[in-house]
């Protein structure tokens, strides 16, 4: 049986309280996690700029990464103060993990430089990007523009949703699902 409270669409959500969200949230309720998610998705994003002073790429994986942790482990808390508090630290751990994976990275690519790529991939990476830009010529309407404003021109999220009238967090969330479904299609055509 469907819980028509648990099915109820998110953005008519409205939480009379911290208590009400934090409580919802740690129950397992995905319509306050997406109500979280979208009120305070600028702030977050802020709190992972402050504490990595990197790029907006990187940051949006801290955030992505935080919102998980919120996932497992939110408790109900009572206060706004408290809220904000617990969120903070939560990106900032993160932001901590992903700028130490960063650097494990950093370090194995630097050991595994003296790797040369043969004619062959050159020649599989060439056929992969002309499919890319296929598929991309393909796509029409707003999604595509915002997929062209983001990687052809290299605006960031706060230019493009200011462009379009949107809030960031919506114009990542579009961009996020555009470039997935571009995945996909790859893996179904590269993959087989």
């Amino acid at each position: 049986m469907v819980d028509p409270i648990r099915e109820f669409p998110c953005e008519y959500m409205v939480f009379e309280s911290i208590s009400e969200l934090t409580s919802a949230i740690a129950s397992g309720h995905s319509g306050a996690l997406a109500h979280l998610y979208r009120s305070r998705f600028d702030e977050l994003y802020a709190e992972a700029r402050r504490a990595t002073g990197r790029d907006e790429a990187f940051c949006l994986d801290v955030v992505q990464d935080a919102m998980i942790r919120v996932i497992r482990s939110m408790k109900p808390m009572d206060t706004e103060k408290r809220l904000r508090g617990w969120l903070r630290v939560v990106v900032q751990s993160c932001a901590y993990d992903q700028l130490r994976r960063d650097a494990r990275r950093a370090h194995r690519e630097q050991v595994a430089v003296g790797a040369v790529r043969s004619a062959r991939d050159g020649d599989e990476l060439g056929e992969r990007l002309a499919w890319l830009r296929e598929e991309i010529a393909k796509q029409d309407g707003p999604d595509a523009r915002l997929l062209v404003m983001r990687y052809r021109m290299g605006w960031t999220l706060q230019r493009i949703a200011n462009a379009v009238g949107l809030r960031p967090g919506a114009v990542d969330g579009r961009i996020r699902r555009s470039t997935a479904a571009l995945s996909r299609r790859a893996q179904e055509t590269f993959d087989e």
